[in-house]
């Protein structure tokens, strides 16, 4: 089942670059006491997130974060080494959390995983945007089709914010 706005996220573990290379982080810690916006991509380096999704987030940051966000962070279904240089190769190392989801645990566990075998990608994430109060989801923005960023854009959560 997906999770729904008012549920807990659940405590799983996630790796995100660092200094010293891919990092273990806890979405328990990530999310407790903080007001994050979550965005999930099918994955890294694909058309869609790299040329509409992910820079809008990038674009729109300070915007964001003055509506009174905490962290904004990109979770996908890649291993941390891909996160790590998309974060490099976008410029966005440093400005918002790369997370990377390689088994699609985090993904399942929340129920917004989908099935790209079709198109040679595997089980990967679907795309979305969520609010997140203290680890609990206040808003979720699903796309009908993991080809399109409209209800999960960086636009669409200013809107909501």
């Amino acid at each position: 089942m997906t999770i729904a706005v008012g549920e807990k996220l659940p405590d799983l573990k996630l790796k995100e670059p660092t200094a010293d290379g891919p990092a273990e982080v806890s979405t328990g810690d990530l999310f407790s006491g903080k007001r994050v916006v979550l965005f999930a991509v099918p994955g890294a380096f694909t058309p869609t997130c790299s040329l509409n999704h992910l820079p809008g987030y990038l674009e729109n940051r300070d915007a964001i974060l003055a509506k009174g966000v905490d962290e904004i962070a990109v979770v996908a279904v890649n291993d941390p080494f891909v996160m790590t240089a998309w974060a490099k190769e976008t410029g966005g190392l440093g400005k918002i959390r790369f997370l990377a989801d390689g088994g699609a645990q985090f993904a399942r566990a929340v129920g917004l995983d989908i099935d790209l075998t079709a198109n040679g990608m595997g089980v990967r994430s679907k795309r979305y945007s969520m609010l997140v109060e203290d680890g609990v989801v206040k808003s979720l923005n699903i796309e009908e089709s993991p080809g399109q960023a409209t209800v999960s854009a960086a636009a669409a959560m200013i809107e909501q914010l």
